[in-house]
């Protein structure tokens, strides 16, 4: 019962985009905090920090470092670590290069699908710590509110009831989360161990094909892998990934096909 009451007096966490959080720059701040600090120059080296260390080591206490000011130099800026988390993480989503979707003709959704799912899975294998942090905010900063609306305008224009459009936004977009997670999460081991990818495949496989387990598994997908071709681990992900996309693509299409 305890546990319950106290869970009851903390609020769920919302986001810094709502209640003003996300708009304050430094307002009030003292006279002696150092001069050229900002929350863009913030966020800025978060994502940076992010991307060099990874999510488990980043800390409050190491950004400051890094912009060699104090923590509390920082927290005039930000409320929370989540704060400045989901700030960074915003940022990121700004990099994808949305198409707009204003000129995209009736036949042209197919297209403007894989340059989306294209643009997030990238997204999500050079930044590896977007896809956790993607599980535990609301994503409504501007950046991703305007993929979100890009997205659902495409899936619009696939010609499906409306009833079956949130379905289709989520079977192709969940499929690329989880495609790009992996990838992005194979990459930061790879950098971890100093190999490069193909290193990192080929040393794995030498050692899991000695265990009788995990050998029987590799064998009875042999032929499979070989059919389907890739001369190194990247043109492997890239066959896999267009045959998914086409797949998902083409069950859209035949949705949209009468029954007889």
């Amino acid at each position: 019962m305890a546990k319950a009451a106290d869970s009851a007096k903390r609020p769920a966490r919302t986001s810094v985009w709502l209640e003003g959080r996300a708009l304050r720059n430094g307002a009030g701040r003292r006279s002696d905090q150092p001069s050229g600090l900002d929350r863009e120059r913030i966020t800025e080296a978060t994502v940076r920090l992010l991307d060099e260390e990874g999510l488990a080591k980043f800390s409050m206490r190491r950004l400051a470092a890094d912009l060699n000011v104090t923590a509390m130099s920082v927290y005039w800026y930000v409320d929370t670590k989540d704060d400045l988390l989901e700030l960074a993480l915003d940022a990121a989503a700004g990099e994808m290069d949305l198409p707009d979707v204003d000129t995209v003709t009736p036949d042209g959704w197919r297209e403007t699908l894989r340059e989306l799912a294209e643009e997030y899975r990238r997204l999500l294998v050079r930044h590896a710590w977007v896809s956790p942090l993607v599980g535990n905010f609301l994503n409504i900063g501007p950046n991703w509110l305007r993929f979100t609306l890009t997205v659902q305008d495409v899936v619009r224009k696939t010609g499906l009831p409306a009833k079956k459009q949130t379905g289709a936004l989520s079977a192709v977009f969940q499929f690329v989360y989880g495609f790009g997670t992996v990838q992005g999460h194979y990459l930061a081991r790879c950098a971890a161990a100093g190999l490069t990818p193909g290193e990192y495949f080929t040393e794995a496989m030498a050692v899991v094909r000695d265990h009788p387990d995990v050998e029987k598994t590799l064998h009875s997908a042999a032929d499979m892998m070989e059919a389907r071709g890739g001369a190194t681990v990247e043109e492997m992900w890239e066959l896999d990934f267009t045959v998914a996309l086409d797949l998902l693509i083409a069950g859209i299409e035949a949705t949209l096909k009468p029954g007889p």
